[in-house]
């Protein structure tokens, strides 16, 4: 046993960065969605689906991984976070039921069980090679739905259908059980329920916004030459994690002398000189997510890199100004690309026309990436090198200014030129300004946003939107 009094051995660097950090604002965590929420949310679901004549809605969520699901249906309609069957009979005297388990990546209810659920069946892992059970999950989760379907007395019905792309084989097998049923893929009843969200919901954003701010501020604690892109995404993972996030890997880092180009951590070290991005793409609170980006210069940079982090800033600054209920989308987005514009950067704001770091050739052709060696001493010091210049072309990275931000897997609004629709009170969505010109200049810079009642409110103020500097 180890004495009380013995000397303890010094922590070493990674685990001492954080000594002192403490965030310049309270966060302030918000209770998970009352059960209420969830009731109204069902009572306009079943009302859609009765109006559209569906005797039945069938939700499917799939495991893809890692604890992860293939879209947040089940989360949305009844805060179930793992995959699974929900069973809704437009009846409201019919209870609902859910059909899980369809892996072992449920070992116990994530955050509770299903909101509003009766009856719960456990189907089981099935497989020769792992479980020594002949037989597939997906053909028993048929079976066992389709069985179920036919006590309600609903074996010859509408069925409305809600899921993705990995609900194919659930969709195909029950219409082999159920020959005489109708089958009508109906995601839009829930999908239109994503524009606006509700005063509780706008809670839940606003507190994964805050989050994401505390987790820039951790980052930029520890922040300086000699540190690694893994210590500075700990950094941030850490401080956002141990105050209720979810989950630590919605998020990117880009470190290198020319601006964004953004992926994993891999053990990059901070220099003089250099541009480090944050692209903060989802901090996740109770099923929904916020984001933001942020650019860090470490000491001088050069004057290109100046400019594009002045644009980029003024062009988040531009678009945000007009957020308000009643205004057009596709003005916001416009607005955005002024500075660009002004600058000779682009000629206009269409998304169209407009070049972006991942379009394609002529005509709709691949574009050849250009080979070239990219110095990295940090991956070569691996034995890999980088043989490629990344992105092909150069402009924003993509022809938006921002897209809609709730849960994970939910179908997007874009903030572009296209989009003429207006903005409403309780929609909540990114707005990030964002160029590269490879190996020359590049930044990605964005604020989350909540359309509120009279104008506009910045959930990411608590992080100043201008570059953080570093001394060298």
């Amino acid at each position: 046993m180890t004495r009380l009094d013995a000397p303890t051995k010094p922590l070493p660097r990674m685990e001492r960065l954080l000594d002192g950090f403490v965030p310049d604002f309270d966060f302030e965590p918000v209770p998970p969605l009352a059960e209420a929420e969830f009731e109204d949310r069902l009572r306009r679901i079943r009302q859609e689906a009765s109006a559209a004549g569906h005797d039945v809605l069938l939700i499917h969520s799939d495991s893809i991984g890692s604890y992860k699901t293939s879209n947040s249906y089940l989360r949305y309609i009844c805060d179930w976070a793992r995959e699974g069957m929900l069973v809704i009979p437009t009846d409201t005297d019919k209870p609902l039921a859910l059909y899980t388990i369809f892996s072992s990546s449920v070992v116990l209810p994530p955050a509770g069980e299903p909101v509003l659920v009766e009856d719960i069946w456990q189907i089981g892992t099935w497989g020769r090679e792992t479980y020594n059970r002949p037989g597939r999950g997906v053909d028993k989760v048929v079976e066992a739905t389709a069985r179920h379907l036919a006590d309600l007395g609903l074996a010859k019905s509408q069925i409305g259908l809600i899921g993705d792309a990995t609900s194919a084989p659930y969709w195909g097998g029950l219409q082999q059980l159920l020959p005489a049923s109708r089958f009508e893929t109906c995601n839009a009843i829930v999908d239109r329920m994503q524009r606006r969200r509700s005063k509780a919901e706008q809670a839940v954003v606003r507190a994964a916004a805050q989050l994401a701010c505390i987790g820039m501020q951790a980052a930029y604690h520890v922040i300086r030459p000699g540190v690694t892109d893994h210590e500075i995404y700990a950094a941030f993972t850490f401080a956002q994690m141990a105050r209720g996030g979810e989950t630590g890997d919605g998020y990117q880092i880009g470190i290198n002398p020319w601006g964004t180009h953004c992926g994993k951590p891999y053990g990059h070290v901070v220099r003089e000189g250099e541009l480090i991005n944050l692209y903060i793409s989802a901090v996740q609170y109770h099923g929904y997510t916020a984001q933001i980006a942020r650019m860090i210069a470490v000491g001088g940079i050069t004057d290109a890199q100046e400019e594009v982090l002045a644009m980029c800033t003024e062009g988040v600054e531009t678009a945000a100004a007009l957020v308000r209920p009643g205004a057009l989308i596709s003005d916001v987005a416009n607005a955005s690309f002024e500075p660009y514009i002004a600058r000779g950067y682009l000629t206009d704001a269409d998304s169209r026309t407009m070049p972006y770091n991942w379009s394609a050739g002529e005509n709709g052709a691949p574009l050849k990436v250009p080979a070239q060696h990219v110095p990295n001493p940090d991956w070569e010091a691996m034995g890999r090198r980088v043989n490629h210049v990344w992105p092909a072309t150069k402009g924003p990275h993509n022809p938006n200014v921002g897209h809609s931000v709730s849960m994970p897997k939910m179908p997007p609004y874009n903030i572009q030129s296209n989009n003429h629709a207006r903005l409403e009170e309780g929609m909540t969505f990114v707005l990030h300004s964002q160029w590269l010109d490879p190996l020359k200049a590049g930044a990605n810079i964005g604020d989350c946003y909540l359309v509120t009642e009279t104008g506009a409110e910045n959930l990411s103020r608590h992080v100043p939107l201008a570059a953080h500097r570093v001394p060298a």
